[in-house]
């Protein structure tokens, strides 16, 4: 489990059971006593208020009224907050879209330079249109968790990314991919990539994709895309 998720936990529980002691979240996030004990001195240097008592059995207490006074968001976590915007407004459902771009804005400004550079060369993959109205999504699944990470190595690095693919009659094979872009339709999410061994593009559903990695070594040129007329790039996306 990497550091950040380790804290997120260790904040809720906190948070929701109102003390703990360090045994007990140690075996919440799968870590040594010493691990999270670093993990609170970093949470403490983050601006959260954490009390402890002393002795191998003491309880740690987040005062309910501390929050994080230092911004630490990823690329990919801003990117899932405006993905997640854009999907929304693509399908008609954000009713309170000024809110939320002014909310995204203060978020952006809040970034270092480097990762606003990065958030937006990834922003620049993104495309968003409308589904037919032919299209079955009774079979749609769940999008696994750790494709979006995946996806900002490779997008931003432009490495190979190998997954397992399950098509539509449910054959299942190993796929090794240039990523290219991304396509919402609404409720649908597609990974567009340039295969090489069929020397064209691919649409792969994500909620089909599973076990994403990257590979390491490749490289791979940025493409041109031929979108349909009714798909249009994220910038472009009406506010």
């Amino acid at each position: 489990m990497n550091i950040r998720l380790r804290h997120d936990i260790i904040v809720r529980t906190l948070r929701r059971n109102g003390t703990a002691t360090v045994d007990e979240l140690a075996c919440k996030v799968g870590a040594s006593r010493r691990t999270v004990l670093r993990d609170i001195g970093a949470l403490r240097d983050q601006g959260f208020v954490i009390h402890s008592e002393c002795g191998r059995g003491g309880g740690v207490q987040l005062d309910p009224q501390s929050v994080q006074t230092t911004a630490r968001l990823s690329v990919a976590e801003v990117f899932a907050l405006l993905v997640s915007v854009a999907a929304m407004r693509a399908a008609r459902s954000l009713p309170f879209s000024g809110l939320a771009d002014a909310g995204l804005a203060k978020i952006e400004k809040a970034l270092p330079s480097d990762k606003v550079r990065d958030l937006r060369r990834f922003l620049d993959c993104l495309h968003v249109g409308q589904l037919s109205p032919k299209q079955d999504i009774s079979e749609m699944g769940t999008i696994d968790p750790a494709l979006l990470p995946a996806f900002e190595t490779a997008f931003l690095q432009r490495q190979n990314l190998r997954f397992g693919y399950r098509d539509a009659k449910s054959a299942k094979t190993s796929r090794e991919v240039e990523p290219q872009a991304m396509l919402i339709l609404p409720p649908l999410w597609y990974l567009v990539a340039w295969d090489s061994s069929r020397e064209d593009f691919r649409h792969f559903r994500m909620d089909r994709i599973s076990r994403p990695e990257i590979v390491e070594g490749t490289s791979f040129r940025r493409r041109h895309v031929p979108f349909k007329d009714d798909v249009c790039p994220f910038s472009e996306l009406p506010r």
